[in-house]
């Protein structure tokens, strides 16, 4: 029997006893000095090949580092678009070793659009293309991603396509609902007249669109997007959707805490998954005893402690 993703994913959870999402977004500028100068002896490649050489080797490392102890991982797509199509080249091969080392993978995209353009982002993200007819038919996947992460502005007909390829292909979608950024306020706060919140509204459509895609462990195999660095707002949509998957971002560098969270998620500690990118992935930066060598071992360690710091709570 097929699996809805959200059953997938509360399983890898309990399976790690932990919710946390490791962000992979690997910021050239901060990657260890030793994996860019490796990359660059490479005199047969061009500069933008040897960039995403030390990029790929950079995720390999901390994927190692975690993949026993976290159930999801987030690479951010922006961080490889910016070395074009070398670039989508690394991301795909990230998505790849994310999961042959077990882990289930959320491309965060935020893509949206609608009619054919919105069909093409999911396909391209969840589903695959077919290219001729009969025996001669030849399927290529997309990205191949778990989950993507999409922007509902233009409401339900850009939302439609990506939760019908989701279902054929047991992915999921996590919809931006109150983001983490400071400046969400300026308008998914915004008040309406009969007294609700922007916010609020799309919570409460984000629910609807999923209500029929429910597994069995409860939850829809549409997610939402819930900052932790707004847990007033957090605890209101954890009322509002009972069976809506939270991706919290926000946790650690942005200032959410372990306190912060624990309303994103239900009575039994499950319903949601934790980010943390910069935190994990330059943790070597504040832990001087590992050095730049050791960044791998040093994201394990404050994998470790994040772990340990959501546990308390949960």
């Amino acid at each position: 029997m097929a699996k809805n993703f959200a059953d997938k994913l509360l399983e890898a959870v309990k399976k790690k006893g932990t919710p946390i999402c490791v962000g992979l977004d690997p910021n050239f500028e901060k990657l260890p000095k030793f994996l860019k100068e490796k990359a660059f002896q490479q005199s047969d490649k061009s500069p933008m090949s040897c960039a995403v050489d030390a990029i790929l080797e950079f995720n390999k490392g901390i994927i190692d580092a975690v993949a026993d102890i976290v159930p999801v991982v987030k690479p951010q797509i922006a961080y490889y678009e910016i070395f074009g199509h070398n670039g989508i080249w690394c991301y795909e091969e990230t998505l790849k070793y994310a999961k042959s080392k077990g882990l289930l993978t959320i491309a965060d995209a935020k893509r949206n659009d609608i009619g054919s353009t919105a069909s093409a982002y999911a396909q391209a993200f969840l589903g695959e293309v077919a290219f001729g007819e009969g025996e001669a038919e030849i399927i290529i996947p997309g990205f191949d991603a778990d989950a993507v992460t999409v922007n509902p502005y233009l409401g339900w007909d850009g939302i439609k396509p990506f939760i019908e390829e989701a279902r054929k292909y047991e992915k999921g979608i996590f919809v931006l609902v109150k983001t983490s950024n400071p400046s969400s306020l300026d308008l998914q706060d915004l008040q309406m007249k009969d007294g609700s919140f922007i916010y609020e509204i799309m919570g409460g459509l984000t629910d609807s669109w999923g209500a029929t895609e429910i597994g069995e462990g409860g939850y829809s195999l549409v997610g939402a997007v819930v900052g932790a660095t707004h847990p007033v707002q957090a605890k209101r949509l954890r009322m509002l959707m009972p069976n809506t998957i939270f991706l919290v971002p926000g946790y650690g560098s942005q200032g959410g805490t372990a306190e912060d969270v624990k309303v994103c998620f239900d009575k039994d500690g499950l319903g949601a998954i934790v980010n943390n990118s910069r935190g994990i992935n330059y943790a070597f930066e504040k832990m001087p005893e590992f050095g730049e060598n050791g960044y791998a071992e040093a994201a394990r360690k404050a994998t470790l402690a994040m772990k340990e710091d959501l546990a308390r709570v949960l």
